[in-house]
């Protein structure tokens, strides 16, 4: 019996019908046709009976058996990504300027170089990133440990969400950041993080030090 993020997969059912689900790691959501296609094959071949997009933004192979697992992985030839444990999830990110005529900065670019740094990095929890194009935040960025979203003035960077059985809005650390700044500032953001938190998600932290207390650390004025 696998257990949750052995070879990237996920638990689903037990006893003897027991069934696994894996989801390859697709940064920012971006797909391409021959990965699509791959994926299909895939599923064609071992008679896979789901394939769900999750809220990630990743195509999660669905319903599979332990036997299936390494079978899959090889023919799919895909990164495994970080779908469990304490560690940077897939970033959400929203089409940006690119595609939206609604977004104020670039979040595609920023979200794939964010999930270059920090997907799968290892926290002292769970922690899920989103970066939108502008204040719509189609990246659902009240809810994420840490978010960006673009304005005509540059980035929001937002801390403290999350949509867990104990959901928290997120907090407004600092406006205003150019792209390089707000990189750097997210950056010093994981560091605090990693040194003050107990084990615990972003918006406890946030709830036990005081959001003045973490601008004034981070001597943000």
């Amino acid at each position: 019996m696998l257990k949750d993020g052995e070879k990237g997969v996920i638990r689903q059912r037990g006893g003897e019908n027991e069934t696994y689900a894996i989801a390859p790691h697709i940064p920012c959501g971006v797909v391409n046709p021959d990965q699509l296609r791959k994926i299909a094959d895939v599923a064609e071949k071992y008679n896979v009976p789901v394939l769900k997009i999750t809220s990630a933004a990743r195509i999660a192979i669905v319903g599979i058996k332990e036997e299936q697992v390494d079978g899959i992985w090889y023919d799919l030839g895909m990164d495994a990504g970080h779908a469990t444990g304490l560690c940077v999830r897939s970033i959400k990110v929203c089409p940006g300027i690119s595609y939206c005529r609604l977004a104020k900065q670039d979040s595609l670019k920023m979200g794939m170089e964010l999930d270059e740094i920090y997907h799968g990095m290892v926290l002292p929890s769970k922690m899920k990133m989103g970066v939108s194009g502008c204040k719509i935040q189609c990246a659902e960025n009240c809810i994420k440990d840490i978010s960006l979203y673009g304005t005509q003035d540059g980035w929001t960077l937002m801390i403290g969400g999350n949509g867990s059985a104990r959901p928290r809005l997120a907090d407004i650390l600092v406006e205003d950041l150019s792209f390089e700044t707000a990189q750097a500032m997210v950056a010093r953001v994981i560091d605090y993080y990693t040194k003050h938190s107990k084990r615990e998600r972003m918006g406890r932290m946030v709830e036990r030090i005081g959001l003045d207390a973490i601008q004034s650390d981070l001597k943000i004025n």
